[in-house]
């Protein structure tokens, strides 16, 4: 069964578009598809949010929903670290137990063996962490990484892969490289639930050369789809446009491209334009907790004073269920008071931007008018949130 469907490229991108200084002018790559999952068909271009340990913060899946999301992820090694994946299957499975019915990825575990670095060892055949919780010791290697994956029940897992720290001193980088592709190969022998989709992780740091080797041998071993991880950890904003739009053109064309934990507005757009499909990030979550919103003309920074008095939402024109509730002022309250439901808020808030955002997209992409659109959204986004 084919499971990703590119219903439309855009055809009036052009190549006039250069979305920082220091890069040439790209070709467009952005389009519009279908991925279908046995708990959902997806429309992509997509922002998946971020529920690490089963629960995206602060927000139940019947709000989550009310946002648009269609797909959430999920992490293999915090799930592992606790509750367990016994305690996951006997709870019923992880949409059960997340009790969200549409489609869910799981993370292998291999960003946090740079996330978790001081606490990890990692080695040719896989890492061993000393849990973050108590000391004790958990094992990863690409057989049990794939194997909890296929116990978890997400509709898409992920390989394990090493995800190198940036910067990376090229021995290094080139040993992370080769275990991703060993590790690879073992993953896609490890994997027995034929009901999930399983995707492959494009490596390589900043390095073009290889970013190309990876790629080229994880296309020869056919995945579901293919992530561009090892971005968005320090390498700076013009080397991740490059690499991501260099990687991108290296994927097969009739396959969901993911990238990896990316995830500012002025990210995904520029992303789209490569032919990016697939984005996560925690960024609205974590800047909603901190009583930072994202609005289209710019961060909303609901604690300042100048909102103490504001009957305005935190966004006119947004159809959220805070901004079609709560005042700009009494969202500051309650996080100067101390009251959980600030957070909450600016959560949702936050979560439906970026769902909005994706549907602003879809429908330049299918109205030939992304490269227009995406130079005038750039115009904000880049200046803001970067």
């Amino acid at each position: 069964m084919d499971t990703f469907k590119i219903l439309h490229h855009d055809s009036g991108c052009g190549t006039g578009f250069q979305p920082v200084k220091t890069q040439p002018s790209w070709p467009c790559h952005a389009r519009r598809g279908l991925l279908t999952t046995p708990n959902g068909t997806i429309e992509t271009p997509v922002f998946m949010p971020v529920g690490t340990a089963g629960a995206v913060k602060g927000i139940t899946p019947h709000h989550l929903k009310d946002t648009g999301a269609t797909i959430i992820l999920a992490n293999t090694y915090h799930l592992l670290s606790r509750p367990g994946v016994d305690a996951v299957e006997k709870l019923g499975g992880l949409h059960k137990f997340m009790a969200w019915n549409g489609p869910i990825l799981t993370d292998s575990g291999g960003y946090q063996i740079l996330s978790l670095s001081p606490i990890a060892k990692i080695g040719d055949s896989g890492v061993e962490f000393a849990s973050h919780i108590d000391g004790a010791k958990i094992r990863l290697t690409p057989e049990t990484a794939t194997k909890i994956q296929n116990r978890l029940g997400a509709d898409i897992i992920m390989c394990l892969d090493q995800c190198p720290q940036f910067p990376c001193d090229a021995p290094l980088l080139e040993t992370a490289v080769k275990r991703t592709i060993r590790w690879a190969s073992i993953c896609k022998k490890a994997h027995t639930n034929p009901n999930q989709l399983l995707f492959g992780i494009v490596q390589g740091g900043i390095n073009p050369a290889l970013r190309e080797q990876c790629a080229s041998e994880l296309v020869k071993m056919d995945f579901d789809g293919y992530a561009i991880g090892g971005l968005g950890v320090g390498e700076g904003y013009d080397n991740l446009l490059d690499i991501t739009a260099r990687t991108a053109q290296l994927l097969p064309p009739d396959k969901p491209r993911y990238l990896m934990g990316v995830g500012t507005p002025a990210d995904i757009i520029v992303a789209v334009r490569a032919g990016v499909d697939m984005f996560d990030c925690v960024l609205p979550t974590r800047n909603g907790r901190n009583a930072f919103a994202f609005t289209k003309t710019g961060p909303a920074h609901l604690r300042n004073a100048a909102n103490a008095d504001s009957t305005a939402p935190i966004e006119t024109g947004c159809d959220c269920y805070c901004c079609s509730n709560f005042t700009r002022g009494s969202v500051r309250h309650f996080f100067n008071v101390g009251e959980m439901l600030g957070p909450i808020l600016v959560s949702i808030h936050n979560i439906r931007f970026y769902q909005r955002l994706m549907t602003e997209i879809r429908q330049a992409i299918e109205s030939n008018e992304f490269s227009p659109w995406a130079t005038e959204a750039l115009k904000t986004y880049q200046s803001t949130y970067q």
